[in-house]
């Protein structure tokens, strides 16, 4: 498995992480499914205190017990549950953040967060508070770096230019090329990684994932995501399967330092880490790809 550095850290990722909220609430196939990621290669695990409220965190934490040193711990905050009220809120406040890294680690059962991420964000936040909390949790050794995740190219501007983040989570596939246009130019200049998810598009993009066209995805119908299938088979050729092309695709950029993918079985998790066994897509394939995807391409339509 390469490992690419996350901005100018000094954590090597796993090109290919494990998006943990798909491992379910049942702690033993969950720690059977990381443990079999951390087998094959993968360091990077994904996670917030959101997922499963909390619960994704906890199994997390028992599957990596006695092999901290084997993983990079990567955890969100910012969406506050509050006790007897359905749902969220967004809380990316000063004192939220202090109090919910403490949860975190609890629930993780780790001294410190490897990367710790804001999980969401808008221009009318608290940027310069939130940049405090993190600094000082940085200070006091209890995370040692910060991100944001965020789809939001004027949120990821701010933090570009008022904050040390080393890396920005972003959607990114052959089907969502957004941040194409602004994000990972600016992100390459600044030496700021970029976390992609959704690298086979909710599936749209998996092995025998035709019947999710039927539903769309973004604002794609589905004789188009039939068609973009379709052609996209045609270029793999047998010499990888449709999804580890859309992998390969995530990480065609410089400044992508890893694709996180999920997965809810072994079978799934081996499709998608044994993407790693196949070359960095050519300049000619990500031009073809490209345009494949251009005419209808989620970019055009914003």
């Amino acid at each position: 498995m390469r490992k690419n550095q996350l901005g100018n850290s000094d954590l090597w990722v796993s090109e290919i992480g494990f998006g943990c909220m798909s491992i379910g609430t049942e702690e033993p196939e969950g720690v059977r499914l990381i443990h079999e990621a951390l087998d094959r290669g993968v360091n990077l695990l994904d996670t917030a205190d959101l997922y499963d409220s909390g619960r994704n965190e906890e199994i997390v934490g028992k599957a990596i017990k006695g092999r901290r040193q084997d993983v990079i711990v990567a955890t969100k905050v910012g969406n506050r549950r509050i006790q007897g009220q359905e749902g969220w809120v967004w809380d990316p406040s000063k004192s939220y953040i202090l109090s919910a890294v403490k949860e975190s680690l609890r629930r993780l059962d780790i001294d410190y967060i490897d990367l710790y991420q804001l999980h969401g964000g808008t221009i009318d936040d608290p940027i310069d508070e939130t940049i405090e909390a993190f600094e000082q949790l940085k200070k006091e050794g209890l995370i040692r770096y910060y991100g944001i995740s965020s789809i939001r190219p004027n949120v990821i501007r701010e933090y570009v230019k008022r904050s040390e983040i080393v890396s920005v989570m972003n959607q990114y596939s052959i089907l969502d090329r957004r941040a194409e246009e602004e994000v990972l130019p600016l992100l390459r200049e600044n030496g700021i990684s970029i976390i992609s998810r959704g690298p086979v598009a909710s599936g749209n993009l998996a092995d025998h994932g035709e019947k999710k066209a039927s539903k769309g995805y973004l604002d794609y119908k589905e004789e188009e995501l039939l068609e973009i299938r379709r052609d996209l088979e045609a270029l793999a050729d047998g010499k990888c399967t449709m999804s580890q092309l859309a992998i390969r695709y995530s990480l065609s950029d410089p400044a992508v330092a890893s694709a996180i993918a999920g997965a809810s079985s072994i079978a799934q998790l081996m499709e998608n880490v044994n993407a790693s066994e196949v070359p960095p897509l050519s300049t000619e394939t990500v031009m073809k790809i490209r345009q494949i995807s251009r005419a209808n391409s989620y970019t055009q339509h914003r």
